[in-house]
């Protein structure tokens, strides 16, 4: 259990911190179209914007706007919402993208890239893709077939862990043509689907099936999301780079299957045995109570690649669902819906206990800040701007412990 333990990386991780570099391989569509408008973007901030502080504004926007949405149909069940929240959503998500698009240009920009730069990206991105799934999910009206919106929801969550499952395997975080920018572009055309023609849009019949409009794109988004997964189980049961094809840990390939599995099937376990409907009824609290859980197994999976460390399976996280269980196990002894309150409150108090710790462990092991910028980078990078030169791609930041580092290897 990590709720409550002073420390979470031990001395050999921090060691194997300090040699990470990240790796990505992008074969995007939309990437290279969007790339002038972020490098444009970028040059914007001021060179005292600390990396962090943009992924953290860009989530933040994203989070309020998805629950302005959710705000004005709480239990997704297509009542509707007002046209304009939906642009909104559209905008924050659009506002999201571009922010977490250049962090890591404002991270090189100042010489500030750092590993806590990228599990900070890493840790938002788990949050935000929920948020983008119930936002749509709650638009679309899919509450009303609360299978469907549970499968869309845990699907998107699965295929974001699945991505840096594959990352812990092969030690690249690897995206396809069809890959996140990609798909955040599909849920902003939704969002602005919904706030031209009203959200009544989602329950037109479809000529001659039984099915709504709001269908469409859940058939529609299945055709990206079986390439994802074929992708990255291939990379998974064949990538490995580990001793005899393991993974950058020298553990199991399959191992990382274990903290998914104890999210998912739980939550399906537990929907489908309760009394009271739990889910059906309360369906976006009910997700945002799993999702806290999902975004810390998360973040402990892009740890355990960045560190070259055995993940853990079990987490203090799941205390919430284990509650919901023992619940129902005791014949309802309380009520759900007040059970999954408390889940939801467990959930994101645990989450942010461990933000709080790992941030402040990498900070202390690499002598950086997390939401501002050292003197000493501020310095060299304002240097280099004069210059007209900008640090290198993936180049550490210009810490006291990084400098000394490198005057160790001359």
């Amino acid at each position: 259990m990590l709720f409550g333990r002073d420390r979470l990386l031990s001395p050999a991780q921090l060691a194997n911190l300090d040699s990470h570099k990240y790796s990505c391989q992008s074969n995007s569509i939309l990437d290279p179209y969007m790339q002038p408008w972020w490098n444009w973007l970028v040059t914007k901030c001021p060179l005292w914007l600390a990396p962090n502080l943009i992924t953290l504004a860009g989530l933040a926007v994203n989070i309020v706007t998805t629950l302005i949405v959710v705000y004005h149909n709480p239990d997704a069940k297509g009542k509707g919402a007002p046209q304009w929240t939906f642009l909104l959503a559209a905008v924050g998500l659009f506002f999201y993208q571009s922010l977490d698009a250049i962090d890591g240009k404002q991270a090189r920009r100042t010489g500030t890239s750092s590993p806590l730069g990228e599990l900070f990206d890493h840790g938002c991105d788990s949050v935000s893709v929920i948020f983008v799934a119930v936002g749509v999910s709650t638009m679309t009206g899919l509450g009303a077939h609360p299978m469907v919106m549970f499968m869309v929801c845990f699907t998107a969550i699965a295929l974001f862990y699945s991505a840096h499952w594959q990352t812990f395997v092969s030690g690249t975080l690897k995206f396809g043509r069809i890959d996140v920018t990609e798909e955040q572009w599909c849920v902003i055309s939704l969002y602005l689907v919904g706030a031209v023609f009203g959200s009544e849009i989602w329950n037109l019949q479809i000529p001659g099936t039984d099915y709504t409009t709001k269908m469409v794109p859940v058939l529609i988004g299945f055709i990206p999301t079986a390439v994802h997964c074929v992708g990255s189980f291939r990379v998974i049961l064949t990538g490995g780079v580990g001793k005899n094809g393991s993974s950058v840990a020298g553990t199991s390939v399959l191992s990382p299957s274990i903290p998914l599995a104890l999210v998912v099937v739980p939550a399906f376990v537990i929907c489908q045995k309760s009394i009271e409907d739990v889910f059906g009824n309360n369906p976006v609290l009910y997700i945002f109570a799993f999702s806290m859980v999902a975004s810390k197994v998360t973040c402990k999976l892009v740890v355990a690649h960045m560190t070259k460390s055995e993940l853990e399976y079990f987490d203090s996280s799941m205390i919430g669902p284990a509650m919901l269980f023992l619940n129902q196990y005791f014949s309802t002894y309380f009520r759900e819906y007040y059970v999954l309150w408390v889940c939801l409150i467990w959930g994101l108090v645990d989450f942010l206990d461990y933000w709080r710790k790992i941030c402040t462990e990498i900070c202390d092991h690499m002598d950086i800040y997390c939401f501002r910028i050292g003197s000493q980078s501020a310095t060299a990078a304002s240097s280099s701007s004069h210059a007209g030169v900008s640090a290198p791609a993936g180049s550490p930041g210009v810490s006291a412990r990084v400098t000394r580092a490198r005057s160790k290897a001359s």
